[in-house]
């Protein structure tokens, strides 16, 4: 014992009693079983001995890892892993009633079925597999399988005739007193995939004999038809009163619906440390040339048969970025690092950008010691050269996405997790204290959600989970959070939302927010200067009464200006003093200010009503900036409209208060894959289109 140092009892069982301990070594936390070996039945003795032989023979990354074991004041000491994340049993009890996705579920249930697989291969029955057997990390991500203390280890491949085990976990031949092997576990990892989709157990009953009736006759609740046909006939299957017709355990990872995780689970939990390599997987030939942003019809297929015949080939980059603002008057193409890049964001002073391969780049301006820089008044300067590099510390992480806010960042993984970097200033990294960080760091107090989308505003946050619900946090003035206060918050606050309201997507202001439903329709809270949001009691078309109008809401509020109350959004972006929104049938509405031009009508209007922008159709997606908009088209082109100083619209002009497109360098047909704006700055990601699309 003089290896370990006591800190708590964790729990306590039949054979005797459960420490967590620190190794003195390393200070590393495990757990120290201490089995009174003196007052146990020799069945007992046996039982502890065994649990001892059994974790000797198994190392693998999902069962629980034996250290050693040693005699103490007449005591077994058994040292094994500790699993901080508590059992699968108190997971699935902390949810509720509030379903798993079917990601979520297959992501543990494929971990659970290499771990047995391996247990299986050293010829030994688990024979007491259950939720509350089964562990999971301090993220609550990785599972690992224990207590093996009536396990049966099989010199032959006979079968075990002891009863044992959980009764709700018993199959039909342990209750017919028949021979098993294998398949009876087979069956408790049924009830466990049962258990992880439905939140209760398959065979419950109110005394032994009613149970054994409902196994025997294997009779069960079905699952939510929110499931794959493929989950709901692999948990019958397990299931299946007859032991040979029950799958092995390898024709269940030979099966498509478990390929999937299987390969995640190795590329993100078994991966390997290394440096990643960029690279295209092939190239293409450039077709004949088409109009910026436009689609037009190649014979691309019969061009590359030819090219790749010739041996003639011409590569069209991956993706490209383009920027203007901040004296950039018109569109830059940034550094690629040959990679293509799927989504952009933008802050004060960062440039983001997700690859194809899950990494975050940035673009860098030279630091001003490198170059000329402008004088105050210059209309015309010198394009900058940015640097484009990758974001270190990302090993092992896959993002998904990234939103910037001014001086920090947040980025979302594809196992929903979300990480913050940069100014800890106004609590905005989510953290619980207001300490910068360089590198990105979980939010740990989300660990036990999954994340879907992020939005990130000058100095708070707003997230969306997977079950609909909306977390803030950062700086609360204007009541932006929609917490009912204007208090600020350094960790992650849910937000209180209409059960009938399913959250879709969040989007953050200066000193406001948004919420898109699944529905298609808006919630605001924060500033409604000049009714930038909405909130504005407005029917008909005519400017609101001073009694109708609302300056700002602390609690999340349905948009109440006409008509953009009842059109269904799709896409949603506020500026400064103004936001912008596209419906469902392309259509594009601007409301707020209209200092500039920004709302897109040729007359400087100014009033609170909001604005259909006429002569623009099939628009997809928009975006606003500190006093101008952007709308993207149906076939890539770009529109901006509004304040011009300093490179705004992407065009050396003025104000303009019309949509005016953007001409982009490129000579091939291409689909604007994401945009941002942010203060007086664009960032705009580009694909070519390899083929003309299939008419539908």
């Amino acid at each position: 014992m003089e290896k370990y140092e006591k800190i708590k009892v964790v729990g306590r069982g039949a054979f005797g009693i459960v420490h967590l301990c620190r190794r003195r070594t390393d200070g590393a936390f495990v757990i120290l079983k201490e089995i009174p070996v003196e007052q146990m039945s020799r069945d007992e003795r046996l039982a502890a001995q065994n649990e001892c032989q059994v974790l000797k023979l198994l190392n693998h990354p999902n069962i629980i890892e034996y250290y050693e074991n040693f005699l103490e004041d007449k005591a077994l000491m058994i040292a094994m892993e500790y699993a901080p994340g508590g059992t699968l049993a108190d997971y699935i009890q902390k949810r509720c009633n509030s379903l798993l996705d079917e990601d979520t579920i297959l992501h543990f249930f494929v971990q659970i079925l290499l771990a047995l697989y391996h247990v299986h291969n050293k010829l030994i029955l688990h024979r007491d597999l259950k939720t509350q057997n089964i562990l999971l990390d301090n993220h609550q991500m990785i599972v690992k399988i224990g207590d093996f203390g009536i396990s049966k280890i099989l010199v032959s491949k006979s079968k075990a005739y002891t009863v044992v085990g959980t009764p709700c976990y018993i199959s039909p031949e342990l209750c017919e007193g028949k021979p098993y092997n294998q398949k009876s576990d087979i069956w408790a990892l049924g009830c466990v995939l049962y258990e992880l989709a439905s939140l209760k157990r398959a065979f419950e009953a109110a005394n032994l004999p009613a149970l054994v009736l409902k196994i025997m006759s294997g009779t069960f609740a079905p699952i939510s038809d929110r499931y794959s046909p493929e989950l709901r006939q692999l948990i019958l299957n397990m299931l299946n009163l007859d032991p040979s017709k029950r799958p092995q355990l390898n024709e269940i990872m030979a099966l498509p619906i478990c390929i999937r995780p299987l390969l995640n689970l190795y590329t993100d939990i078994g991966n390997v440390k290394m440096r990643r390599i960029e690279k295209p997987l092939s190239t293409v030939q450039t077709g004949p040339q088409g109009r910026p942003g436009g689609r037009v019809p190649t014979s691309r297929s019969r061009d590359l048969a030819v090219s790749l015949a010739t041996g003639k080939m011409h590569s069209l980059p991956l993706s490209s970025v383009y920027t203007w603002g901040s004296g950039i008057s018109t569109p830059l193409r940034l550094p690629m690092l040959n990679t293509e890049v799927l989504k952009v964001s933008l802050g004060r002073t960062q440039k983001m950008g997700v690859t194809k391969s899950g990494r975050l780049i940035t673009w860098e301006a030279p630091s001003v010691g490198s170059g000329e820089t402008s004088l105050p008044g210059a209309v015309e300067q010198m394009q900058p050269q940015f640097i484009s590099r990758f974001l270190e510390g990302q090993s092992g992480v896959t993002i998904k996405s990234v939103s910037c806010g001014d001086l920090f960042t947040t980025c979302m993984t594809d196992r929903g997790i979300i990480m913050t970097f940069g100014s800890g200033s106004n609590g905005c990294l989510g953290h619980g204290n207001y300490n910068d960080v360089t590198q990105p760091k979980i939010v740990e107090a989300l660990l036990g959600y999954e994340l879907v989308q992020v939005s990130c505003g000058a100095s708070h946050v707003l997230a969306v989970t997977n079950e609909r619900e909306v977390f803030a946090w950062g700086r609360g003035d204007n009541g932006r959070l929609g917490l009912g206060t204007q208090d600020t918050h350094n960790s992650p606050q849910q937000v209180c939302l209409p059960a009938e309201f399913g959250a879709h997507k969040a989007v953050c202001g200066v000193d406001c927010s948004m919420i898109i439903s699944t529905q298609h329709s808006i919630m605001a809270c924060g500033s409604n200067r000049f009714n930038k949001l909405g909130l504005d009691k407005i029917t008909a078309g005519e400017e609101p009464s001073p009694s109708s109008q609302v300056e700002e809401a602390h609690c999340f509020t349905p948009l109440q200006s006409a008509p953009i109350n009842t059109e269904k959004i799709v896409c949603i972006d506020i500026g400064t003093a103004h936001s912008v929104a596209v419906t469902e049938a392309g259509q594009c509405f601007t409301f707020g200010s209209n200092q500039h031009g920004q709302m897109g009508c040729s007359s400087r209007r100014n009033g609170r009503v909001p604005y259909l922008v006429q002569d623009l159709q099939g628009i997809t997606m928009a975006a606003c900036g500190d006093a101008f908009t952007l709308a993207i088209g149906s076939d890539g082109e770009v529109f901006t409209w509004g304040k011009g100083a300093r490179g705004r619209l992407g065009r050396k002009e003025g104000d303009s208060g019309v949509p005016k497109p953007v001409q982009l360098d490129e000579s091939h047909p291409f689909m604007v894959t994401s945009v941002a704006c942010c203060h007086g700055n664009t960032l705009l990601a580009v694909k070519p289109l390899l083929d003309e699309p299939a008419q539908r």
